[in-house]
């Protein structure tokens, strides 16, 4: 217990702050799935879930102690359900790998008119009741409205661009950049200087994600913005 207890507190000491080693190589496995979402690969999923897991652990239980300002309730409970979908997201690029040919688990494309228009009126809807509920539950802490609007907003946002990434969508390359321009400032306020730096990062690498995705989309699929291909259509 006593080497667990160790390993868990574990940390570096930056001009005067604290970072733990969970929070570094939590942000280390969420850059590699990035890295193999790019490429199309089915262990994504998995190193990603990794990452989840340990950056659970940094938000759930540093959120309220002396480094940081305030508890962030959005980045905490996103992980939860970034695990969730990310096994959704396993098991689909899975079973396309499985019925393919062994290429790359999903071809990209644009998401249709309606299933555009269903997950922004669904994820304009969330985020203004998670930002009742985020409220209600951070009653007792005098945060700003802003704060509750932009940790709301990350929240719904993450899930939106994880499911998009699961189906296949680009879209989900723009929402992970609307993610980033909220998050970003945030973990800096609060703080959390190596997701806030990863998050950075993030934001030129998805710039890159997206222009790939949007190549392959143009050339392994029917143009941009038609019907998604039924699912015995679908290569590797």
């Amino acid at each position: 217990m006593s080497m667990f207890t160790t390993l868990y507190d574990a940390h570096l000491t930056i001009s005067g702050h604290d970072i733990t080693w969970r929070e570094i190589i939590g942000n280390g496995f969420g850059l590699a799935s990035a890295i193999g979402g790019m490429r199309r690969r089915v262990w994504a999923w998995p190193v990603g879930i990794v990452g989840n897991v340990l950056l659970f652990t940094v938000f759930v239980f540093t959120a309220a102690d002396g480094e940081h300002s305030g508890p962030l309730y959005g980045q905490a409970a996103r992980q939860v359900f970034f695990i969730l979908v990310s096994v959704y997201g396993w098991w689909r690029w899975h079973r396309n790998r499985r019925t393919g040919s062994g290429g790359p688990a999903v071809v990209p494309r644009w998401a249709t008119g309606t299933e555009r228009l269903a997950y922004v009126v669904g994820g304009l809807a969330a985020v203004g009741l998670c930002f009742v509920v985020f409220r209600e539950v951070g009653a007792g802490w005098p945060a700003p409205t802003w704060y509750y609007w932009a940790d709301s907003w990350i929240f719904v946002g993450s899930m939106l661009a994880t499911y998009a990434m699961a189906r296949g969508w680009v879209d989900f390359w723009l929402i992970w950049i609307a993610v980033d321009l909220v998050g970003v400032p945030e973990l800096l306020h609060f703080k959390f200087y190596p997701s806030a730096v990863l998050y950075g990062i993030y934001g030129v690498f998805v710039i890159w994600g997206f222009f790939t995705w949007l190549r392959v989309a143009r050339t392994e699929v029917e143009p941009i913005g038609s019907a998604a291909p039924r699912p015995d259509e679908v290569p590797a």
